[in-house]
């Protein structure tokens, strides 16, 4: 079912444009577009898979979680990815365990972060094992999917972010256009 929510993302992707940066939160709207149930899942795994192409070597034990994460995620349907729900929580704790590292600061304990894309991998499975995720996790998932650091805007969707918002529409349009296909094909 066709929503207006892409649109609203190119927007943000236009504001980007214009002004350099946007808030974090007005990805917000997404939350809407994934309370229809079959999307937050498959766009974790999107997420996750987008997550496994970073360019560069990679080496070691993060060389290794990347290659298990792109041995589990290849191949898989669109509409409705199924993945090896064993290897998956497997492959997840490897993640969790990969990245255990905390500081305590005057706010409380921080993670400490080595690989972004490995994290962007463990929250996309962690989501698509999930029985049931709330629609604010893909808002969350997304928004570590598009910030950029950027010293002039911080923290925000700024730069390279536009091209992410792009991406995901694009994956949106297509996930809309797949399930239209597949509720014609039941009837």
């Amino acid at each position: 079912m066709r929503t207006t929510v892409p649109e609203k993302l190119l927007k943000i992707a236009d504001d980007i444009s214009e002004t350099g940066s946007a808030n974090l939160t007005r990805l917000t709207v997404l939350k809407k577009w994934f309370e229809t149930p079959g999307r937050l899942g498959p766009f974790a795994i999107w997420v996750a898979d987008r997550a496994t192409s970073r360019r560069g070597k990679t080496k070691g034990e993060a060389g290794k979680l990347f290659r298990d994460a792109r041995a589990l995620l290849t191949d898989l349907d669109r509409v409705e990815p199924t993945i090896n729900a064993e290897a998956a929580e497997l492959l997840h704790a490897k993640l969790v365990a990969y990245q255990d590292d905390y500081r305590t600061d005057r706010w409380g304990r921080i993670r400490i972060v080595n690989n972004w894309q490995l994290l962007l991998i463990e929250k996309g499975l962690a989501i698509a094992l999930s029985r049931r995720p709330h629609p604010s996790e893909g808002y969350k998932l997304a928004a570590a999917y598009c910030q950029h650091y950027d010293p002039k805007y911080g923290n925000t969707l700024n730069g390279p972010s536009g091209t992410k918002i792009h991406e995901i529409v694009r994956w949106m349009f297509t996930h809309e256009a797949l399930e239209e296909v597949k509720e014609s094909l039941e009837r």
